[in-house]
């Protein structure tokens, strides 16, 4: 669900690990059979799903797919025969969890049946899509529909483009073959033409709303909210995908961004506004261009602005200074980091990662002690402690840890591709309270801001408020929520809270929940009744980010189709619009509420001025 970086969510799932080529995976030696064949599968699967999107850039993205499952496919098979023979019980084990992986079915009815499907058994609906995305993908590949070379260095954010539910693909039936690049032995290619033909299957059904004559009269419709170009500047100096930005909370014209290119950079603005450019850009290294395993996949300002946390995809973090020199790196984790948070006093930093552990790190305590040994020795220049000082870690989840959020302090959520939320205290040795209503992997957490209700997000398609319970026994499990929002109609990968009501800066305006889905769709809920406010729905593609201004009156939203859209909260229209290269997965406004950054799949960050 989505892409695996980014600060809001990460805001990830293990599933979205799929889109990414396994050379930036942990080392398939880190990773067990099943971990293997489901990467492959799930590459698979989402091949077949792009198969159905008529969007830039499919072409590639399909082939990058099927790369990896094939590479995950020949992981898989090495692993397999490493098991000695006389570990007969564990290979055939091992042999028949593949082969459960290898085919991932969907119990439910699919939504997009075509007619071609009807009367069809589930073997033969299953039979159907592989034939079918078999067919899209060598039509592809033969340049029957203006196929691109393979990129596959493509960015680990092709999962979402679907607006269908999952397709029922048997990776099994895809490339085996030794060479990642050789796609020649992907089965049923002669009934390509045929199948793009009845365009009737799961593989091939559109799944792009609307029809190109609406996507014209869309654009017709925002040209009076267009931003002007002179209000708009692009940081360019990524080389790779820009997967999250972060303005800083005190220096307000400085903003921090993270991107596949194994670098962060600090950002200094020239001026108040896009004609003033940027004056100084500082970059923080985690390694060189195409190292493996470097992308800066998580980044967030301490709230005093000094410190800059970032995660990356080797399972490091990093915490600079402002200036950009590297304080401290934090080793513990065992797999890429998706989410980073300081708690509001600053002293500890949060971190989730894929290993399925939490972990926090006592950075002021670090300081201190190693002010302590420089100071023992003035003028000598002395390394910081490596490692810094881990706090606790925690092992509670069975699966990937997707996001995390402080309620306060001490206590904290974190959810994961286990379908589980956790609160959590540092100190204690079992969660406070587990929340275990959804049906499939959870995306995003996030207390309101008095710290009484955690919305969290899912691919099951809802949304949940929880309302937090002091006085229940610790160790509670909770299943309803407080309330469960089903409106979406597909995978919901983040949740935010609009900065109002009891708690925020502004305690007079009413509390609401954005939620943003890959059905192109906003909402906008009252958590006090538990009504939709508002359906903000121009998007024509999925939507990764939101975000609300300072004051809680304005709305930015970002899709995959590179639309970012500002809406007006109270009157549910939008008032300004932007179309740019690539996909957007992430926007932020400044503290002024004077400029919205949005990171681009185009190695961009584009800072547009915002004027009320």
């Amino acid at each position: 669900a989505g892409p695996v970086f980014s600060n809001a969510a990460p805001q990830t799932s293990f599933a979205s690990m799929a889109a990414v080529p396994l050379h930036q995976l942990p080392s398939t030696a880190n990773m067990s059979v099943k971990e293997v064949v489901a990467v492959s599968s799930m590459s698979a699967m989402a091949a077949g799903k792009l198969g159905s999107q008529q969007n830039d850039g499919v072409n590639s993205a399909i082939n990058n797919l099927l790369a990896t499952a094939a590479v995950a496919r020949v992981a898989q098979q090495q692993q397999i025969e490493a098991v000695t023979p006389a570990d007969n019980d564990e290979q055939q084990r091992i042999m028949e969890e593949a082969a459960a992986l290898a085919s991932i079915q969907r119990s439910e009815p699919n939504s997009h049946t075509t007619t071609a499907q009807v009367g069809m058994s589930l073997e033969q609906q299953q039979e159907l899509a592989n034939q079918q995305a078999a067919a899209a993908v060598m039509s592809m590949l033969n340049g029957a529909r203006n196929s691109p070379a393979a990129n596959l260095s493509s960015s680990p954010t092709l999962l979402s483009t679907s607006h269908q539910t999952p397709l029922i693909i048997d990776s099994s039936k895809f490339a085996t073959t030794s060479d990642p690049h050789d796609m020649t032995s992907i089965p049923n290619a002669s009934n390509q033409d045929a199948a793009i033909g009845k365009s009737a299957g799961v593989i091939l059904a559109s799944g792009v709303e609307g029809t190109a004559e609406m996507a014209d009269s869309m654009e017709a419709e925002d040209a009076p909210t267009k931003v002007p170009q002179e209000d708009i500047l692009n940081l360019d100096k990524h080389t790779s995908e820009v997967f999250m930005c972060a303005w800083n909370p005190i220096y307000t014209r400085i903003i921090a961004t993270g991107s596949g290119d194994a670098s962060a950079r600090i950002w200094e603005m020239g001026g108040e506004l896009a004609k003033d450019g940027y004056s100084k850009s500082t970059v923080l290294q985690h390694g060189h261009p195409g190292d493996r395993n470097k992308d800066v996949t998580t980044l967030e300002w301490s709230p005093d602005g000094e410190l800059l946390a970032t995660g990356s995809y080797d399972g490091v973090a990093r915490v600079w200074r402002r200036s950009g020199e590297l304080m401290f790196v934090l080793k513990r984790h065992r797999g890429p980091i998706f989410s980073l948070k300081w708690n509001k006093r600053g002293n500890f930093l949060l971190s989730g990662s894929y290993d399925k552990t939490t972990v926090v790190w006592d950075i002021a305590s670090s300081a201190a002690r190693a002010a302590q040994v420089m100071n023992a020795a003035p003028g000598a220049r002395h390394p910081f402690p490596d490692p810094c000082i881990v706090r606790q870690q925690f092992e509670f989840h069975l699966a990937p840890a997707l996001d995390v959020d402080w309620k306060d302090d001490l206590t904290f959520a974190s959810c994961s591709t286990d379908k589980c939320v956790h609160i959590v205290q540092v100190g204690t040795d079992t969660p406070l309270q587990t929340y275990t209503g959804h049906t499939d992997e959870v995306n995003a957490v996030k207390w309101d801001p008095s710290g009484t209700m955690l919305a969290s997000c899912s691919d099951d398609c809802t949304a949940k408020v929880w309302a937090w319970d002091p006085s229940a026994p610790v160790g509670t499990t909770k299943s309803e929520p407080l309330w469960d929002f089903k409106s979406h109609e597909a995978e919901i990968y983040t949740v935010k809270w609009s900065p109002t009501g009891p708690g925020s800066a502004n305690p007079t305006k009413p509390l609401m929940l954005a939620t943003a889905s890959f059905d192109g769709s906003v909402r906008l809920w009252n958590v006090q009744n538990g009504s939709c406010i508002r359906v903000l729905s121009r998007h024509k593609d999925s939507v990764y980010s939101v975000s609300f201004s300072p004051s809680g009156e304005f709305l930015a939203s970002g899709s995959l189709a590179g639309q970012l859209y500002i809406w007006n909260v109270r009157e549910g229209i939008h008032i300004k619009s932007f179309k740019g290269k690539g996909d957007i997965f992430e926007v932020a406004w400044n503290l002024e509420e004077t400029r919205v950054a949005a990171c681009f799949s185009s190695d961009v960050v584009a800072v547009i001025d915002f004027k009320r």
